[in-house]
């Protein structure tokens, strides 16, 4: 039954194929359905099943794939079968016709492929909409209805060109997602040759390098010497998001791991905040020690019927990213209208913002003497070769716990 010259095999010719027999046949081997259209199973090594139809177009023997028999049923299968010998017996060649059809794919079609593939990689909802948003506001009003197989280097650069400039950061990830696209669609055979999206040796010849028209701007910080009339204003705020705030400045994490924290991730017995590897920018877990500040804080905190997030909204879900920050800025204009200067970047002298607190407290670790693998572990960093990380299985948990509750009686008393 191995192929298609064997006894069993040849037994199948003229007895029509069942539904129940393509769903359980596992010897390898090519099964031919008997209605006269050269329908043929084809069941590979282990058990690949595929649809393939052999027939005589324009004098010549030709075979032609319909597809995976777990996809296309014995009906389906069928049916395209008989459309197409009904195209050959009209004159038509339908091989012409498959091809003809690849090259008339679209930009924004094949965007469509492309993301499906691209959404199961990528675990961020708001990237995702990235994603799309960038392609849909830049890419399509000049891509958009072009053919995949029409589309050259100068077609790219009519894209990128008026924001290469101004909108650098945009325009590079704007450039990789019309590569990505147009490598699916040449994989997916729907048109060859270079990629005209492609950076080296071709767009990289026509625009100017990316690193020479970006400067690289952090977020602004909270200077060491405002921390401790900063917290202190913090302190006197209520409210769910300058509770968040209040948090954030404590464990020295990111907003996001923050405000999509929920009470499962808490353990009080171990005083361990653990954010699960989904929802860390490193896609890797991070276990937080808690002081005892933020212990007490989410001690205090009212809980939301039938809702599991720490750090909610009035209206239920988490806090917006703009709430937390928002906290930020009004702290800032308070001081200012006291009398004072507000909470100010040293270097930028832009009003400090959430995130800046990660960069206070890192010049704290490296102003305090700490060591620098430890203090980039306490802010989730990325440490070492991988190489090195691969050797280094201790997150220093222990050591880390010191560390944080110096930094929490940092930020009162310093």
């Amino acid at each position: 039954m191995g192929d298609e010259s064997s006894t069993s095999t040849n037994r199948m010719v003229g007895k029509p194929l069942s539904a129940a027999f393509v769903r359980t046949v596992s010897q390898q081997g090519k099964y031919h359905d008997g209605q006269n259209t050269g329908l043929i199973l084809q069941v590979g090594p282990n058990q690949r099943k595929y649809w393939k139809q052999r027939i005589v177009i324009n004098g010549r023997r030709r075979e032609l794939g319909i597809g995976n028999a777990n996809f296309v049923s014995l009906a389906e299968a069928r049916d395209i079968a008989w459309q197409t010998k009904r195209s050959v017996v009209a004159g038509h060649d339908p091989l012409a016709i498959r091809e003809a059809q690849k090259e008339r794919l679209t930009f924004s079609a094949a965007a469509d492929y492309a993301l499906m593939k691209r959404f199961k990689e990528l675990k961020n909802e708001k990237h995702k909409k990235q994603w799309r948003s960038t392609l849909e506001r830049y890419a399509f009003p000049v891509l958009g209805k072009m053919y995949v197989s029409q589309i050259a280097t100068q077609d790219v650069l009519k894209v990128l060109a008026p924001i290469w400039e101004e909108k650098t950061e945009t325009a590079k990830r704007l450039r990789s997602r019309i590569e990505a696209v147009l490598n699916w669609a040449t994989v997916s055979g729907h048109r060859s040759g270079d990629n005209p999206a492609r950076w080296k040796g071709n767009l990289s010849e026509l625009l100017a390098s990316p690193a020479k028209l970006t400067t690289i701007t952090s977020h602004p910080a909270l200077q060491g010497k405002d921390l401790q009339r900063w917290w202190h204003a913090l302190r006197q705020r209520d409210g769910m998001a300058a509770n968040a705030l209040r948090f954030l400045a404590i464990t020295a994490a990111r907003s996001g791991e923050v405000r999509g924290m929920t009470w499962r991730e808490v353990d009080f017995d171990q005083r361990l905040w653990i954010v699960p590897a989904e929802r860390m920018k490193v896609r890797r877990e991070h276990r937080v020690p808690l002081p005892k500040q933020a212990l007490e804080l989410l001690q205090s905190l009212p809980r939301m019927a039938g809702s599991d997030v720490v750090f909610w909204a009035p209206r239920g879900g988490m806090l917006s990213d703009m709430a937390i920050s928002a906290v930020m800025k009004r702290m800032h204009e308070a001081d200012i209208r006291s009398g004072k200067n507000g909470f100010i970047d040293r270097r930028s002298q832009r009003p400090a913002v959430p995130h800046g607190l990660r960069s206070t407290f890192r010049d704290w670790a490296a102003e305090t003497g700490i060591d620098r693998n430890l203090a980039e572990i306490c802010l989730a960093h990325k440490v070492g070769t991988e190489v090195e990380r691969a050797y280094l299985r201790t997150d220093m948990l222990e050591r880390r716990r010191d560390v944080m509750r110096s930094w929490e009686l940092y930020l009162a008393f310093n």
